[in-house]
């Protein structure tokens, strides 16, 4: 990952920053600053990799297909796979 010291903010990001504001808040009234949904959206990414790979062991693979997501899914049991970029 290359280091980049802003973040241009397109349309389709902003409306992405918006709605995981809206999951992160803790009610209508808040308004949570963005390093803090983009902090809870690298965790969840890390937690949902993490809980498909300890998955593997005890699922059946076409019950771990049904949690698999565009960005992270397994394949074939056997690894982990990013399809981000």
């Amino acid at each position: 990952m290359t280091k980049r010291t802003s973040l241009k903010l397109t349309d389709e990001r902003q409306r992405k920053l918006e709605r995981a504001s809206e999951i992160v808040a803790a009610d209508e009234h808040d308004d949570p600053p963005m390093s803090v949904v983009i902090d809870a959206a690298l965790e969840n990414l890390i937690e949902h990799e993490r809980n498909l790979d300890d998955a593997r062991g005890e699922l059946d693979p076409e019950t771990i297909q049904r949690f698999n997501t565009s960005v992270v899914g397994l394949r074939y049991r056997t690894s982990v796979v990013s399809k981000w970029r």
